[in-house]
């Protein structure tokens, strides 16, 4: 009960900051002159091809979204916002555009990242050069332990962990008492490692009792699973749980569901299929599922007016619905803008250099679409998170979720300076 009142508290609080940095903006503060016909440069990295060309693609277009409202606001400071984008392919190219976005194109801000091989690997690349970057996704556990563990210039996302620990919970308040035996098919990377050892460490807190029958590993982007699909029906698990989130998943369940795995009564468990959900067709994927839709539902109801307007528009321009990396790419934007216009507030009006704004976005709140949301003073987002059992009850050819599952990533995430498997086995977590 102690927790909840935190938590709710800060809900409150974060609400109340979003409120005050909107009712700032209206005031008609004052922003300097100087460099007003200079816009302020955002280097967007972000995949537009491959298995995760879909999802880059999605978050360019929320960026392009939150870009066009601020401009349309007056911009950052009185600066209008240009976007220089750039691919994120693999790590070693990907560093190379990132420093071309710095040294070339003198970018103020870098922005982006899926991929948490690439993310990850870049960390270092950002605290040397030493320009603020606002990563969408893409920085697991173990890997920000190695590569970026005290960044002063790089911001994060929420902990890729925590759709899993969401999912986990959903799944052992839905299917308590109804599986015994568990198989895992999860991307041989580390996000896919950690959201698997994070599930069955959950499991052993809530004390559900269960065996590991079968574990699968398939390279990222792997497309052929028939092999592995054979073994996890050879396996007859009870539960089966998945981090796959590119285009595999959609295949997997496809191809699941034509060799009699999919239409049994085996539970899936999907913490990240939101990344995937308009091919996520109801004629393979069953209802009942736990899916996954991280910081935005498109379908919410009682959505804000943000988010109505965006997928009205995201739907009227592209035929299509929008998933979780628009809403993180529109958070970064905001963090940004908020961020440096809290820097020239308290710099008397006169423009910040960006160790004024870096220290300034630490506790940040914005409005983004998923919601109210802030930046941790740990550099690492908390946003809302949304869950839930897949329906095919909508007006949609593919699944949606009912009821949907709603929790504050303080509730799903380490607190600031905590190991996040000593985190798991000491929270006060509720289902």
């Amino acid at each position: 009960m102690k927790k909840q009142k935190v938590n709710n508290q800060s809900r409150r609080e974060i609400i109340k900051g979003v409120g005050a940095l909107t009712a700032l903006a209206a005031s008609g503060w004052g922003f300097p002159a100087i460099a007003q016909n200079t816009p302020i440069k955002i280097g967007i990295l972000a995949p537009r091809a491959g298995i995760a060309g879909t999802i880059g693609e999605c978050g360019l277009r929320g960026a392009v979204f939150a870009a066009d409202k601020i401009n349309k606001s007056g911009g950052i400071g009185g600066r209008k916002v240009e976007l220089v984008i750039e691919e994120e392919t693999n790590a070693k190219d990907t560093t190379e555009r990132y420093r071309k976005l710095v040294l070339q194109d003198k970018v103020d801000c870098v922005q982006g990242l899926v991929s948490s091989g690439v993310s990850l690997a870049l960390g270092p690349t950002v605290e040397e050069m030493q320009t603020i970057t606002i990563y969408w996704d893409g920085t697991t556990q173990d890997g920000v332990k190695e590569t970026i563990p005290k960044p002063k210039y790089l911001f994060r996302s929420t902990d890729n962990e925590c759709e899993a620990v969401m999912a986990s919970l959903i799944a052992i308040k839905q299917y308590k008492g109804k599986f015994a035996t568990i198989a895992g098919i999860n991307p041989d990377y580390s996000y896919g490692r950690n959201n698997w050892a994070a599930f069955q460490a959950l499991l052993k807190r809530f004390n559900i009792e269960h065996k590991v029958v079968a574990e699968q590993w398939p390279k990222v982007g792997t497309m052929e699973l028939s092999g592995q699909i054979a073994a996890l029906k050879a396996a007859k698990p009870d539960l089966i749980f998945s981090s796959l989130l590119f285009a595999d998943l959609p295949v997997f369940m496809q191809n699941a569901n034509a060799a009699g795995l999919g239409n049994g009564d085996v539970k899936f468990v999907l913490p990240a299929a939101g990344f995937q959900h308009t091919l996520m067709k109801k004629e393979f994927t069953p209802e009942g599922m736990v899916f996954g839709h991280n910081t935005m539902y498109f379908d919410l109801p009682n959505a804000t007016p943000l988010q109505k307007e965006f997928v009205a528009l995201y739907y009227d321009k592209y035929k299509d619905y929008p998933n979780w990396e628009a809403d993180r790419a529109y958070f970064a934007m905001q963090v940004y803008k908020a961020g440096v216009e809290k820097a020239l507030k308290a710099n008397g009006g006169k423009w910040p250099n960006k160790d004024q704004i870096a220290s300034a976005m630490e506790g940040v709140q914005v409005q983004s679409l998923g919601g109210p949301g802030m930046m941790r003073k740990d550099h690492i987002a908390e946003q809302t998170f949304y869950q839930g059992l897949t329906t095919h009850k909508n007006k949609y050819d593919f699944v949606t979720i009912n009821p949907v599952d709603k929790k504050f990533s303080d509730q799903l995430q380490k607190p600031p300076g905590m190991d996040f498997w000593q985190w798991i086995e000491t929270a006060n977590i509720t289902l």
